[in-house]
């Protein structure tokens, strides 16, 4: 009888856990979706439409990295002082700058490779991240990977290649036009791909490193990114013409403005599916956002796609999806959780597998 009860007991607790993640799961997918799939189409919009009636284009991409930075840290800071949490960093400050240098040269990357190549041609390029994570997993993290991770990362390269090598010869970027998918947009795309690897992974290592809240790593962050950004543009003198063509193009403000909210949102949202479920659930919901951005944008820029650039998306998507689907999910060890319960070593059971 007493086990019967014990094993009901534990039975409930294991669905109670599951509901709960259930809903975090929702929240974290919904989160995501909504914030990048709306950054993805402003950040096209602010570097690739025009404004005003000269239709002059704003080129200055590490203002809105400045932009953008200095919103997260404005919002992460109040939230420290609004909950009474620790304002003092928990690692050494030196890390914190890593990511935040790490951060500004994905970001600048991001922006500046859409005056080379069209977005559906960076949002599927971003998908090969799996080669960089994992290189910069095994390096910093030290972990293994076998010939199936490999293979799955092989045909997802192999995918993008496709799609950036056989591209339609309409969709070209009215600021280069000839320069579409050149050295440099390949270049610009390799940079984004290597930083934004050490990035997620170095920040996953505080994660794991560090009894770390969200907003402290968030806050150090962007602050350290906001002086690092506002000193690259005040050397390269591009901070007045930015602040110039701003104010000379309201539309162009509160598109920046726009931009800065949703990163802001995006950034927390970012953080809390890491730390809640880690990098493999992070990477699916990413890859489903990535779908969704390419078909909007090709919607609502009337991007057009080359018969091998579908081709190209199939194998990556699918590669992708064939990856997750074949993970071999972790086993619950419901019955080792209650033998414990029965044998009073109740303590034991967070540490249990």
């Amino acid at each position: 009888m007493a086990e019967s009860s014990t094993s009901s007991a534990v039975s409930v607790d294991f669905i109670s856990r599951d509901n709960n993640r259930l809903w975090k799961g929702a929240f974290a997918v919904a989160g995501i979706m909504v914030t990048l799939v709306t950054y993805g189409l402003l950040q096209e919009k602010i570097m690739r439409v025009p404004y005003g009636a000269e239709k002059e284009y704003f080129k200055y991409s590490l203002f809105l990295v400045f932009c953008n930075r200095i919103t997260t840290s404005a919002v992460s800071g109040g939230s420290l002082l609004a909950s009474k949490k620790a304002m003092d960093p928990v690692a050494p400050v030196f890390t914190y700058c890593l990511i935040s240098v790490s951060n500004i040269l994905t970001t600048t990357c991001q922006y500046e490779a859409l005056k080379y190549v069209s977005f559906p041609v960076q949002t599927l390029a971003k998908c090969a991240k799996m080669i960089p994570v994992m290189v910069w997993g095994t390096i910093i993290m030290q972990k293994r990977y076998h010939g199936p991770d490999y293979l799955f990362s092989f045909l997802i390269t192999l995918g993008c290649s496709v799609f950036i090598l056989y591209p339609t010869g309409e969709d070209v970027s009215p600021q280069n036009r000839g320069r579409e998918n050149t050295v440099w947009g390949v270049l610009l795309m390799v940079g984004y791909l290597g930083f934004d690897g050490f990035t997620s992974t170095f920040q996953d290592k505080l994660f794991r490193g560090y009894d770390m809240e969200i907003h402290n790593q968030i806050f150090y962050t962007t602050l350290c990114s906001c002086i690092l950004s506002l000193t690259g543009l005040i050397l390269q003198g591009h901070l007045i013409p930015a602040v110039e063509f701003v104010y000379q193009h309201h539309d162009c403000f509160f598109d920046i403005a726009l931009l800065s909210t949703v990163a802001t949102i995006s950034q927390f949202f970012i953080s809390y599916t890491i730390r809640t479920f880690g990098a493999l659930t992070f990477a699916t919901i990413m890859t489903t956002r990535q779908l969704l951005s390419i078909m909007l944008s090709c919607v609502w820029f009337a991007h057009p796609l080359s018969w091998e650039q579908w081709i190209g998306a199939v194998i990556v998507f699918g590669s992708l999806y064939g990856k997750s689907f074949t993970r071999k999910p972790p086993q619950k060890t419901t019955s080792s959780s209650a033998e414990l319960v029965q044998n009073g070593d109740s303590n034991n059971l967070k540490h249990n597998p």
